[in-house]
């Protein structure tokens, strides 16, 4: 009696595989639109977020003793590009457009203010202060109004985030802003009114206690 002899199972082809990946992808895509489309479907399957960040620990404690005489509000358009040698665009390279919002303070540290900067005389009617100059503080951005208008990326940038524990990282375009500003700070005139202003505190201070000439001036 003879038997048949079993056929041994045959390697599936290169093109086998590759459709079959591309049906797969296909089908993740329709599957992405139908639950986009149908409401019902992308509430079922949508997700949850939680909080599960840990309480915030006070690290140090700093005695200020400058005042904030005044505070600009500033806002710049940053764009950011960046090429790769003998590569084009579309396979290497970013492009990103960022809209940065964000405040700078002016103060006067009176805290540098010593007994030979403060003279009062014998009547205590007339008061003499000489002052630090105006300084300004680091720029603060605001993430409430700070936005990516565009991000344009390559093939291999957008690979890379795929496996970057960052990605699309606005570190680069944050740090841009915030020179931009505090150089728009720089050649602005908070400092001068920031000076002005703590005058003006000074005088109605010191006025209120019974001084009738106060005298206040800036230098080193």
């Amino acid at each position: 009696m003879t038997t048949s002899p079993k056929r041994l199972p045959g390697r599936v082809p290169g093109w086998a595989k590759a459709l079959s990946a591309v049906v797969l992808v296909l089908v993740v895509l329709f599957a992405g639109i139908r639950l986009s489309v149908l409401p019902g479907l992308k509430d079922l399957f949508g997700t949850e977020t939680q909080d599960r960040s840990g309480p915030a620990l006070l690290k140090s404690i700093q005695d200020i003793s400058r005042y904030d005489a005044a505070s600009g509000n500033f806002q710049v358009v940053v764009d950011l590009e960046k090429d790769a040698r003998y590569l084009p665009d579309a396979v290497r390279g970013t492009r990103t457009l960022y809209v940065g919002a964000g405040t700078v303070d002016a103060y006067v540290d009176l805290g540098k203010v010593g007994e030979d900067d403060v003279t009062v005389d014998e009547d205590r009617t007339s008061a003499t202060l000489r002052l630090p100059h105006a300084a300004l503080g680091e720029p603060a951005l605001d993430p409430d109004r700070s936005y990516a208008v565009s991000k344009q990326r390559g093939l291999l940038d957008r690979l890379g985030d795929l496996f970057s524990d960052n990605p699309n990282g606005e570190q680069a375009v944050q740090q841009l802003a915030v020179r931009h500003i505090r150089d728009a700070a720089k050649e602005s005139e908070l400092t001068a009114r920031a000076e002005g202003n703590t005058t003006d505190m000074l005088e109605g201070l010191l006025g209120s206690l019974g001084f009738k000439e106060v005298r206040v001036t800036y230098g080193p």
